[in-house]
């Protein structure tokens, strides 16, 4: 799979085979550490993907869940060697969301819920610096720059050339209402987001005001999926960290959620009508400067 270059998603992986087969051996990951001489947080952490896995923890741990067959033990440790490789990202710097980038970098599709803003990957530059100007108080100028050149570089895989993203977006009318850095640029934005929703590996809808509650209310998510893997990721966007849910359980809760979201919206010609409406309803720059 063209994701398995990843290593967050190698990481994640491997983590969660590691833990597949810990179960399976009847351990709990307080035993694997008293019996290994190392810490509970790091069983921990190997399983979650949070830090690179050396091949020698892979012997240990196959050897100590009782892992015989070659074939296995020789995947594992491939993934192992190759988990310390480091994403594009990683040259620019710090990162909050590195985690999410890697996760989308390697996703063949994803369907996400937006409240308040226009999604990420499908964001003007304008538009995308007025977000993070005016959402992160603390960000320094440096700061700003950096997650603005990122933004604008993670945009690459909604449309990379041999496997674009399947990208579905539902957007609460609230997230088009809301004017972002100026008129102009919210009107930029908006005509923007029309033509991407035109071409065909991109679906927008709008769910307006009048359809009332709806199983988004509790605010955003991402349901992200791979290639070579019937099960998925749910991405819950948080201030100071987010939250990665990935049983199959919760994968499936949210994805019932999305079908009635999907449902609820506006079907993609009426979401085109609705937002060049809107678009035309924002004031014009010569409108807005004799208003001051």
């Amino acid at each position: 799979m063209a994701g398995n270059g990843n290593p967050t998603i190698r990481r994640r992986r491997l983590g969660a085979e590691l833990r597949r087969l810990r179960q399976a051996s009847g351990l709990t990951s307080t035993e694997v550490a008293e019996r290994l001489l190392i810490s509970q947080p790091k069983i921990s952490h190997l399983e979650n993907g949070r830090r690179a896995i050396k091949p020698r923890d892979v012997r240990d741990l196959c050897g100590l869940y009782g892992v015989t067959d070659p074939q296995v033990i020789d995947s594992l440790l491939q993934m192992a060697t190759e988990s310390d490789r480091q994403g594009w990202w990683v040259a620019c710097g710090e990162v909050p969301y590195a985690v999410y980038i890697g996760l989308e970098t390697a996703a063949s599709s994803i369907h996400s819920y937006e409240p308040l803003v226009i999604p990420g990957l499908l964001q003007t530059p304008a538009y995308a610096r007025a977000v993070i100007e005016e959402t992160i108080p603390l960000a320094t100028a440096e700061q700003i720059a950096v997650r603005h050149e990122v933004r604008l570089r993670r945009q690459g895989r909604a449309h990379h050339p041999a496997r674009p993203l399947r990208l579905w977006a539902v957007l609460d009318e609230s997230a088009l209402r809301r004017t972002v850095g100026s008129p102009t640029i919210m009107r930029d934005q908006l005509e923007h987001l029309n033509r991407l929703g035109m071409q065909p590996h991109i679906t927008v809808q709008v769910l307006p005001h009048e359809a009332g509650a709806h199983p988004g209310v509790s605010g955003q998510f991402s349901i992200l999926r791979f290639p070579d893997s019937a099960a998925g990721t749910v991405h819950l966007e948080r201030f100071t960290s987010d939250v990665y849910l990935e049983k199959r359980s919760d994968v499936h809760h949210y994805s019932v959620m999305y079908d009635h979201l999907q449902a609820k919206a506006l079907d993609p010609e009426n979401t085109r009508h609705f937002i060049a409406r809107t678009a035309q309803e924002l004031p014009t720059a010569t409108v807005a400067a004799e208003a001051t």
